[in-house]
């Protein structure tokens, strides 16, 4: 998996009181990581921000993270992409610099942003959801996608099969874009791994903007973790109607999704599952109650 992935000796403890263990209490052995290295994302000659990310679709991250800032939202806004000159300490290069150059007319923010963490945005409250409903030039309220909720279910194992680098370590968070067809299956478009969620989703928004897909009208977002509102912004700014994620949202995500016209489930496990906003696009069995849970 070249970048994505590295190995490193560890010690392993083993305590399950085996004889093996007992023989043996500490293993020496190689384990498999996830790559995490910095990602400088230029707007022409000027730095506009630096995120940590798993080396890979970096293109597809970039052009995500700009339709995330609300600065591009078409693919002819985005003229070329392309990595900088950065060599580490042994001359090798890095592939750490992306600059991308935007059409003239596009509007360039007054100041850059400097990501490090992510587990929110930066901003927090009514000013933040009125912020994206400005930004946003595509409304996910008008879609009329409805998903079984059969099927709705069935996407978290679906995303899991799909993750090549977690299988190998562990160490990652999935985004899985989904097209939902007019009998209930679902596609299987992108699927998107970084040891940050954002990352992973601005890696699967980027990669529709650059097919030309965008807004993704009829299409679900799985993500492997929690639904933080900065992942139903970047949902909400791609068009996307629906996001399900397998652990919990936050409660400012699930304001977002409403004011978006969302649909935002959590606690997707296959059997089960919540749904916290936009429940009307859920279809339910009829030997199913309509609840927004199954059984």
């Amino acid at each position: 998996m070249g970048r994505v992935t590295q190995r490193r000796k560890v010690h392993k403890f083993v305590l399950d009181g085996s004889p093996q263990a007992r023989e043996f209490p500490v293993r020496y052995r190689e384990d498999v990581l996830a790559v995490e290295e910095p990602l400088e994302v230029r707007l022409g000659s000027t730095s506009f921000s630096v995120t940590m990310r798993t080396p890979g679709n970096d293109f597809d991250l970039v052009a995500g993270f700009l339709v995330s800032e609300g600065i591009i939202w078409s693919a002819d806004q985005l003229v070329s992409l392309r990595f900088c000159a950065g060599e580490d300490e042994d001359g090798v290069q890095t592939f750490n610099v992306v600059e991308a150059q935007l059409r003239p007319d596009v509007v360039r923010p007054d100041t850059g942003r400097n990501f490090f963490t992510s587990s929110s945005c930066g901003i927090c409250g009514t000013d933040s959801i009125e912020a994206v409903e400005k930004s946003s030039h595509f409304s996910p309220a008008g879609d009329p996608l409805a998903v079984p909720v059969e099927t709705l279910a069935a996407l978290p194992d679906r995303l899991r099969e799909a993750q090549a680098v977690f299988d190998a370590t562990g160490g990652v968070h999935a985004a899985g874009l989904f097209r939902i067809s007019d009998d209930g299956g679902a596609e299987l478009l992108c699927l998107r791994e970084d040891v940050g969620r954002h990352n992973a989703v601005d890696k699967v928004v980027g990669w529709a903007l650059r097919e030309g897909l965008l807004p993704l009208r009829g299409t679900v977002l799985q993500v492997s973790g929690r639904a933080s509102f900065e992942l139903v912004q970047k949902a909400s700014l791609a068009g996307i109607p629906v996001l399900s994620a397998v652990s919990a949202p936050s409660s400012l995500a699930v304001e977002l999704a409403e004011a978006s016209g969302m649909t935002l489930a959590g606690f997707s496990r296959g059997t089960s599952l919540n749904v916290y906003a936009g429940h009307e696009r859920i279809g339910v069995p009829a030997a199913l109650p309509s609840t927004g849970r199954l059984a």
